[in-house]
């Protein structure tokens, strides 16, 4: 079997691996993505929650009760929510503040300069809208991750956010969500099989594909065809 399509006039097209196929498109791959998806969609929920809500959630349900979980909380002060001489996003503010901090010096976290003048910029002017942003943008991304919707788009904007902490010189657990998102964005097609993208994708379609939605749109607003002008039309009778 050829591995390459060559067309007339345009490029040449190599043929992707059976297993490639088969990860990236196939349904029956769909079992191994939403095992990566509902990790990273949980790892997102649980810091927007707090973020949105205050509260610290847990999975752990034999821990359900202790003082330190919780719904609601002081968590999203310096987020959403002001409190004494903490405002709305000083939080992203003092996060900015310790990286540009760490900018200084022989081995510098922050090694691109013009990442600090971005932060600068975060700390000095942008943080009372990027602070609400950031906290409702991970919480929305951890929803659509976890019920499946989306999951290529939700993926692409967690990856954002992740490299965002990784170039202010925060890793931890980034680089892992990182990997996790460039997989979910190659396997958008199936990523979310078991999910809402199952009927989302073929009802919506993409900016390349037609999905029925708007195809039913269109014929319904197709005009009628006008009869050719060379041939004799039939009176009424």
């Amino acid at each position: 079997m050829s591995t390459t399509e060559q067309t007339p006039s345009g490029p040449t097209y190599i043929e992707e691996p059976a297993v490639a196929r088969w990860l990236f498109g196939s349904n029956r791959a769909a079992w191994i993505w939403l095992i990566a998806r509902l990790w990273l969609g949980w790892e997102w929920f649980q810091s927007g929650w707090s973020k949105v809500f205050g509260g610290d959630i847990t999975l752990r349900f034999w821990d359900w009760g202790d003082q330190q979980y919780g719904l609601t909380g002081d968590g999203n002060i310096g987020w959403v929510r002001s409190s004494g001489d903490v405002d709305v996003g000083d939080s992203v503010a003092g996060f900015a503040q310790g990286a540009i901090e760490a900018s200084e010096g022989p081995h510098p976290d922050v090694a691109y300069g013009w990442y600090v003048d971005f932060l600068e910029w975060v700390r000095d002017t942008a943080h009372p809208w990027l602070g609400p942003m950031v906290a409702i943008g991970e919480l929305v991304i951890g929803v659509l991750l976890i019920v499946g919707l989306f999951t290529g788009i939700a993926a692409a904007l967690g990856a954002v956010l992740n490299f965002s902490f990784v170039f202010a010189g925060s890793a931890g657990v980034n680089p892992a969500m990182i990997l996790v998102s460039f997989l979910l964005i190659l396997a958008w097609r199936n990523a979310g099989w078991y999910g809402l993208d199952r009927w989302a994708l073929p009802l919506l379609g993409t900016p390349w594909f037609r999905g029925r939605l708007r195809s039913r749109r269109r014929e319904q607003g197709a005009p009628e065809p006008e009869a050719d002008s060379g041939e004799a039309q039939t009176p009424p009778s």
